[in-house]
């Protein structure tokens, strides 16, 4: 068994997405002692912004690239390796001005490269994934942000429906409650939903232990 890990959060210390994509591991480790962790951290290992030559090196086929076409693309290529040899999958997302981290959406340039993981017939399609993610506001019906959070929509679309991967959404909202003062009167709110969304993730990681063994 193979877990990927994927950390988009620009902030190594205090970030939200990645306290609850640790529970998420931790959790799934222990029904998995011993399992093998592919460990992507986009903050700490950067992916450069898709470059023309590396696109015209996936265009150009495997046995025509030129050294210079193959140094280009070594680096998709890797990415889109990681998935491939996993089982499971864990992204972690938070939100920056109401979309998803530009780091974040440079990965998923990298590997789309890669048209087995988009095709048709995508090679990940039916394998289990869970997308965390930290939203400093709240976006649901009813709220003053309503239909601003653009970064759920897009990963839902790429993960869920592109890459047909069985996905679950675990989200913590409020996340900026005593950060911005806008927010310090729903501190209670905030505190609640990480809770669950931690309780979320225990739950998700140890149901899904089960599934994968299985």
């Amino acid at each position: 068994m193979r877990l990927f890990h994927l950390d988009s959060s620009l902030r190594t210390d205090g970030s939200v997405s990645r306290d609850l994509a640790g529970c998420f591991q931790d959790a799934w480790l222990k029904g998995h002692p011993g399992a093998d962790v592919t460990y992507r951290d986009l903050a700490t290992d950067q992916v450069p912004h898709l470059a023309h030559a590396t696109q015209m090196a996936a265009l150009t086929p495997k046995d025509l690239r030129t050294a210079d076409q193959n140094a280009a693309i070594a680096l998709s290529e890797e990415l889109a390796r990681e998935l491939l040899d996993a089982d499971v999958y864990l992204f972690s997302s938070p939100i920056y001005n109401w979309g998803v981290p530009s780091q974040l959406k440079a990965w998923f340039d990298h590997v789309a490269l890669d048209r087995s993981l988009f095709g048709e017939a995508p090679a990940l399609a039916g394998r289990p994934a869970v997308l965390v993610m930290a939203k400093g506001g709240a976006y649901g019906p009813g709220t003053p942000r309503e239909g601003w959070d653009y970064a759920e929509p897009w990963l839902r679309r790429m993960l869920g429906e592109v890459m047909r991967l069985d996905l679950e959404v675990i989200a913590a909202e409020l996340t900026l409650a005593g950060v911005n003062p806008a927010l310090n009167h729903l501190q209670d709110v905030a505190d609640a939903s990480l809770a669950a969304a931690r309780a979320a993730v225990v739950a998700r990681a140890e149901g899904l232990g089960g599934r994968v063994a299985a």
